[in-house]
């Protein structure tokens, strides 16, 4: 919060007035919050616009002299969302009835991905994509791309036009799948993984992700590979799924007998590291949490997935006895929203469900911890995304309480920050979302919004 030392002024630094939220480290839950708030931001030497200050308007205006400030009056500024785990490829086919996991992927997910072998489709799904998850307030995202090398090179260049920070990677799955994303060629695909980690790995604000579909999907050459290209570069992200649906457990056991767990197989073959995110872990015993925990992998939670598809609720009770990191995920196309407001609702009544036990009531301020700061420390960019610390990226979401008339309401009936808070992700979707900010530059203005902001 301490304010920059006197500089000369210069055209890149920016000011927003508005309420403010963020946390105090990306390891607690922990929220800050003024009521009167001003963020400044500058490009640094690197071109990156970061967080200068955080604070008190009144006590740090004036350090900042002929600021050109923007005053969002009646709204608050948040850190831009994390989503820790979603299919780009999967847009076209939320809100798809299935009986279950397995049923859903044979009759909509793997008949619409075999469509991205063709370069022109995948950059119109990746831009629809992209606009989406902006006009909810998401700015950072680990997401699937499709078996073809032709997805990831499209999400990236639509991804790179944003300046967003964004991790995708080509889908791994050389067996139990249909011909058209099935890779022929075990060695052929781990090259095309190299090739694609070598054109767009830490190019400007993008990230590559080692990507096996699931272990059922992979053969053991496939997933042993995948875990050699992880050691050799260290940097890179791995995802994949693990222990979300009984009867995908079943299969993998059945798959890979020698395998303690179905978590295990991913052990064995190299691809349980700092790095390493795996979405749903809801089968999981101590044993397979405690082993995420010490070897830095994490959860990626997703609930309203896995409430659509009946694959069981995420135990944050154990994952936190265990250590297991964690943070929340859309799941699009399985999850059924694209709103990180959705799916914070959503955790909060997964929660409650908890088998065995009385229920746990999560906090408002660990529901949005979950989606911004505990969600980029899941993928290692705490201090980087998620937060609105000094040195942070300037990724932010302007949210205006007064986007519907029962959210005004209530808002005005709110006695604490908590209360005012948990309406929010209850009551709130993407109008509550007046303006995203990437980078210092606006992406959408919301219809309430113009005739609130002036720049003094």
């Amino acid at each position: 919060m301490s304010p920059t030392p006197p500089r000369a002024q210069r055209t890149d630094w920016r000011g927003w007035r508005a309420a403010l939220l963020w946390f105090a480290d990306s390891q607690h839950a922990t929220p800050l919050h003024e009521t009167d708030g001003l963020l400044v931001t500058a490009r640094d030497a690197d071109g990156t616009v970061r967080v200068q200050a955080v604070g008190n308007y009144a006590s740090l205006i004036g350090h900042y002299p002929d600021l050109a400030v923007t005053h969002f009056a009646g709204h608050l500024i948040a850190p831009g969302f994390v989503d820790l785990h979603i299919h780009y490829p999967q847009t076209d086919v939320i809100a798809s009835p299935a009986e279950g996991l397995l049923p859903w992927l044979e009759h909509y997910t793997f008949p619409h991905e075999q469509q991205f072998a063709d370069p022109a489709h995948a950059r119109g799904v990746a831009r629809f994509f992209l606009d989406e998850l902006m006009r909810h307030g998401v700015t950072t995202a680990l997401t699937f791309a499709t078996a073809h090398p032709a997805s990831v090179d499209a999400f990236m260049m639509e991804a790179q036009a944003r300046d967003l920070r964004m991790i995708t990677g080509k889908v791994l799955q050389d067996r139990h799948s249909p011909e058209g994303l099935r890779d022929r060629d075990t060695a052929q695909s781990l090259q095309q993984t190299e090739a694609l980690i070598q054109r767009w790995h830490g190019v400007d604000r993008l990230g590559y992700a080692i990507t096996p579909r699931f272990a059922p999907t992979s053969t053991q050459a496939q997933l042993h590979g995948a875990g050699e290209l992880a050691q050799q570069h260290p940097t890179v992200w791995i995802q994949s799924h693990v222990a979300e649906n009984l009867d995908e457990v079943r299969w993998a056991h059945e798959l890979f007998p020698h395998a303690r767990s179905y978590l295990d197989v991913y052990t064995q073959a190299g691809l349980l590291r700092e790095r390493a995110v795996y979405a749903h872990c809801i089968h999981l015993d101590d044993t397979d949490r405690r082993c995420m925990a010490e070897r830095g992998a994490v959860a990626a939670i997703s609930p309203t997935s896995n409430l659509f598809l009946g694959s069981g609720f995420f135990d944050y009770a154990s994952a936190d006895r265990c250590g297991l990191r964690y943070g929340l995920a859309s799941d699009v196309g399985g999850g059924t929203s694209f709103s990180p407001f959705h799916t914070m609702h959503a955790a909060y009544t997964v929660a409650r469900q908890a088998v065995g036990r009385a229920g746990l009531s999560l906090s408002p301020a660990h529901l949005w911890w979950q989606h911004t700061a505990g969600a980029a420390r899941a993928l290692g960019l705490d201090g980087v995304v998620g937060n609105l610390q000094v040195g942070c990226e300037a990724d932010f979401v302007v949210l205006n309480p007064n986007a519907t008339p029962l959210l005004a309401r209530r808002s005005a009936q709110a006695e604490s920050l908590a209360e005012w808070l948990f309406a929010l992700v209850v009551l709130g979707d993407d109008r509550l979302v007046a303006h995203t900010v990437v980078q210092g530059e606006t992406f959408k203005l919301g219809p309430n919004l113009a005739e609130d902001a002036c720049v003094a």
